[in-house]
């Protein structure tokens, strides 16, 4: 069978007016969010929860932008969007704020205990805006606590990888030798967790007590107890006195102060954090500094200007 083929058929003239042919509407495009940053970020920046907690939230269908649920914590957003989590508006991020907080012992460091313990929020000011810890403090361990309300810098300064210095007064029980500060510095492991070195420095002997400065920059759970413990000396006080940059100095128990916008600015920016806002302006008492020591000699003996 012949293969069939058609031919063009003649076009009639129309005898109507010329119609103007209508431009094509463009396809849709997905939004350009290269502007923005992941749903993720921005909510813990947010103070909403850890990354983590978030990530579970977005899977659990409990995060919406513009009205849609999200199925990947890579979404990104710009601040310009209506966003919930659950059934509340979250609101465009505040700038970074850091603040030092002398914890007593006493309290615990949740936000809740369902023993009925007093917790340090139970103590903190009203005035403060929600915040939270940079890490935690136990019951009986006193001194500087850092606070913020961003998420994703307590993330960052909690963050193993960036090894902050964390240093302890510490109080024991035993008699301190070289051969146990030689023990602490090589790295020990106690009950299969393995210990980073920790800088140890005898201080003096006070009766069947030693005080001691203890550095280190892990932070594990109970890691100043435990590790000590290991080598025949028993905690009976301990307390935190700087973490990174940050000093407790004189601040007093149950005190709270806010680190000036200009010096945080400055001081993350060493540390090679870009805070998600620009700082807001210096709001603590006139006393509230890093204290002497710091990354940089710009940062020693700098006030806030006076209002």
């Amino acid at each position: 069978m012949p293969e069939r083929r058609e031919t063009a058929r003649p076009r009639r003239k129309p005898s109507g007016p010329k119609r103007t042919a209508l431009p094509r509407k463009p396809a849709a495009t997905p939004a350009d969010w290269s502007e923005g940053e992941r749903i993720a970020k921005y909510l813990a920046r947010a103070g909403i929860a850890s990354r983590r907690e978030i990530e579970r939230l977005i899977e659990a269908g409990d995060v919406s932008v513009n009205g849609q649920k999200l199925t990947s914590p890579a979404f990104k957003v710009t601040g310009r969007e209506l966003i919930k989590v659950g059934r509340r508006t979250v609101k465009a991020p505040d700038a970074t704020r850091l603040w030092r907080y002398h914890k007593p012992s006493g309290l615990i460091t949740t936000t809740n205990d369902p023993a009925g313990r007093r917790t340090i929020f139970d103590e903190l000011p009203k005035s403060l805006p929600r915040v939270v810890t940079i890490g935690r403090l136990d019951l009986t361990t006193e001194g500087l606590l850092l606070l913020t309300n961003d998420g994703e810098l307590a993330r960052f300064l909690e963050l193993p990888k960036n090894a902050l210095e964390r240093t302890y007064r510490v109080r024991a029980k035993g008699t301190v030798t070289q051969l146990k500060i030689d023990e602490l510095a090589a790295g020990i492991t106690v009950e299969g967790v393995k210990y980073q070195p920790i800088k140890a420095v005898f201080d003096r002997e006070l009766g069947a007590n030693s005080w001691l400065t203890v550095t280190l920059t892990e932070g594990k759970n109970r890691e100043v107890r435990k590790a000590l413990e290991s080598v025949g000396l028993t905690v009976n006080r301990l307390i935190r006195v700087s973490y990174g940059p940050f000093l407790l100095t004189d601040l007093r128990p149950g005190q709270v102060d806010e680190i000036p916008g200009d010096i945080l600015s400055e001081t993350l920016g060493i540390l090679g954090f870009t805070p998600g806002a620009a700082p807001a302006k210096p709001q603590a008492d006139p006393k509230s500094r890093l204290g002497r020591r710091g990354p940089s000699d710009k940062l020693k003996g700098k006030r806030r200007a006076k209002p």
